[in-house]
Parts: C-alpha cells; sequence; structure tokens
C-alpha cells in the first residue's frame, strides 16, 4: 500500500512510472533485510547511481545537513570534489563501519583500488539489537548484487526495517517527481530511510494528522522509542545536467520536505541529504588511462532550478509519507513494540473527522 493508493496525492507534478528513485533512468535499488528470532530488526538498503561503476565513471553531487547528529561518510570528499564514486549505503548506526567496508570489497579486485564510499544511518535500537551489529558483509553484497530499477520495497525492509517516525512504525519510503517539459522535463527521485519527528508535529499536506491520532488511538512507543530523538536520511537523484553545487542546493530543499512533515531537526537527530545528478556522463575522477584534460559540461540554468526544488520537496514528502502507510506494527528487542499509520485513522484525520480511541 501506498499514499497514492489510498488517494492521497502530495503537490501538483506528476510522478514518474514507478513513483521511486528508480525513475531516474539507470538508477537502481537494492535492499536486504536482516530479521532473526525476538530482537533482530534491521538491515541495509543501498542505492546505485547508474548501470557502469561509479568509481570510473562518477556523477556530480552534493550534499547537506540539516543536523548533525548522525554519520554520513565520504561527504568531505564528496563535498571537495563535487562527485559521487559509490554507491549509497543505508543502515543502522552501529553498523556504518561494516557497510563501508563490504562496498569497497565489492568493487574490483584491482590492486591499489581507491574508494570512500557513501554510508548514511539512523538508529533502530529501540527493535534491534544494535550492539550486537548483525548487518554483516554478505548482507550489503547480496543488496548490491540485486540492485535493479522499477518497483522499490517500502516500509519495513532493507535499511528501514527497524525505525520509527512521527511515533509511528517508519522505514524506507520513495517517491519521483517530473517537471514540466518547458521546465526541461526532467526527472527528480528520492529515498528516504525515515526515523525522525513527532507524533504532535506530523503533517500531511499541511494538516495536523499527528495531533489527531494522538497515543488514545495508537500508542505511543514506549520511553526510549524515539520522541524526536531519530534522524532521517533522504538520497535524491536527477537526470538533469546539475553542477555540483547545484546538486548541494536541491539537497538542501529536500530538507523543506522533511519540515512540511514535521521534521525540525531536532537536537538528537541526525537530517542528511546526499543528491546525485547524471545529467554529466563520461567523466573520470582520476588520471590513468582515461586522462582527459578538458571535459564539456551541460548545466542548466540557476534561474530554472526552482522547477526542480519544488520537485524535491514534494517527492521527499510523499516519500515519508510512504514508509509511514506501507510499514507494518513490529515487535522487536525486549518486547518493544511500534503502531504502524493505520490508514483509516489517517483518511479521517485528513478529512477532519474525529478518531475514535483504541
Amino acid at each position: 500500500m501506498r499514499a497514492r493508493e489510498l488517494g492521497i496525492a502530495i503537490g501538483r507534478l506528476s510522478p514518474g512510472p514507478e513513483n521511486a528513485i528508480t525513475d531516474v533512468a539507470g538508477v537502481r535499488v537494492g535492499q536486504t533485510t536482516v530479521v532473526r528470532g525476538d530482537d533482530v530488526r534491521t538491515g541495509v538498503t543501498v542505492v546505485v547511481p547508474h548501470e557502469g561503476d561509479p568509481g570510473r565513471d562518477p556523477v556530480f553531487a552534493g550534499c547537506h545537513r540539516l543536523n548533525g547528529n548522525g554519520e554520513v561518510t565520504g561527504l568531505e570528499w564528496l563535498r571537495e570534489s563535487g562527485m559521487l564514486t559509490t554507491p549509497i549505503g543505508i543502515t543502522n548506526t552501529h553498523s556504518v563501519g561494516v557497510v563501508r567496508d563490504a562496498i569497497v570489497s565489492a568493487g574490483p579486485p584491482e590492486v591499489g583500488r581507491w574508494s570512500l564510499p557513501v554510508v548514511g544511518e539512523t538508529y533502530d535500537g529501540f527493535l534491534n539489537d544494535i550492539n550486537g551489529q548483525h548487518v554483516r558483509v554478505e548482507h550489503v553484497h547480496e543488496a548490491l548484487r540485486g540492485a535493479s530499477g522499477g518497483l522499490v520495497a517500502e516500509g519495513c525492509v532493507g535499511g528501514g526495517t527497524g525505525m520509527i517516525c512521527h511515533g509511528f512504525k517508519g522505514g524506507t519510503g520513495t517517491s519521483s517527481r517530473v517537471v514540466e517539459e518547458d521546465a526541461g522535463g526532467f526527472t527528480v527521485g528520492v529515498l528516504v530511510q525515515a526515523n525522525h519527528g513527532r507524533r504532535p508535529r506530523f503533517r500531511v499536506n499541511g494538516i495536523p494528522v499527528g495531533e489527531r491520532i494522538g497515543a488514545d488511538v495508537v500508542p505511543l512507543p514506549t520511553a526510549g522509542g524515539g520522541d524526536g530523538a531519530g534522524s532521517i536520511i533522504v538520497v535524491a537523484a536527477t537526470d538533469a545536467p546539475l553542477l555540483p553545487g547545484q546538486c548541494d542546493r536541491l539537497a538542501q530543499r529536500a530538507m523543506l520536505g522533511v519540515g512540511r512533515t514535521g521534521g525540525m531537526g531536532e537536537h538528537s537527530s541526525g537530517d542528511f541529504a546526499v543528491c546525485f545528478a547524471t545529467g554529466n556522463r563520461g567523466l573520470s575522477a582520476e588520471k590513468g588511462e582515461r586522462r582527459q584534460l578538458l571535459y564539456e559540461l551541460a548545466m542548466l540554468s540557476h534561474g530554472e532550478l526552482d522547477a526542480l526544488f519544488e520537485a524535491v520537496i514534494d517527492a521527499t514528502e510523499e516519500a515519508i509519507l510512504n514508509a509511514l502507510v506501507a510499514a507494518e506494527t513490529t515487535t522487536g528487542r525486549a518486547g518493544n513494540v511500534v503502531h504502524a499509520l493505520p490508514h483509516h485513522a489517517l483518511l479521517a484525520a485528513l478529512a477532519g473527522e474525529t478518531v475514535p480511541p483504541g
């Protein structure tokens, strides 16, 4: 189930065919979900920017930090070079290192091959035995091997398996938008790992649904289960020919989508966005056999970026909502329970109706 299947649409722009980040041609997503026994509820999600080797065929990229209580590896080189040279991994807080190392080891086995993978995290320790570090190298390799275009699984899957959002079960969500032809007809896709926000601030299309679905309707997680203490990772992709600074600007606007759903970059929340653009290809990250002195590039006019800003804001908001709509009530570590957002309650709240308790 997704938001649009419930009749909920965000913004005025149309989505791509799958309403997913994979609507950007060449972008692939792979996920491995790790669920065992009573206390393992975790996983890993990877976003691969195109069908080739990003180490040899990088794409321009940028990033933005709303609040820095979190980790995304590889961002310093991404900021310095303006290039994304690896797949992007997303997992739980204590598995960042193994996911980073696994992406390195999955690359071509040349001696001296250099890599600084981009890997982000959000905290799933309420539902998952996070100190057990149950995400292994083989789980990352499985996600990379299985990365594909088309439909993307949402909710309690991949890195989003153990996540909480606005006091409901959160997780992985995705959406896309296509801008008008006179603005270039470009596609913008977003994938989120949503683990942030407080119930009373939750908004959908500006409507305070979180206030209308209180703890008497859907119980909040018990103490230690979030309440604004989580984080969100946003990965945005576009086929527009953007330069690195323009990717930074798009990543920054994605956080307006987070804000529209009620996220405010709380002190204890790590809120990061990474954006890459596939509109310039054939770039080389290093010298060597493919050494080239100059490149001819295309650049979208700065004055035309507003269309992409609208697209990434709407897609981010809908991706968060899709994560919530798709997620299922989950019981995990120590018997902790996080309840899903009931569809009937969401629709009632949007209609301004009283949502009955229980």
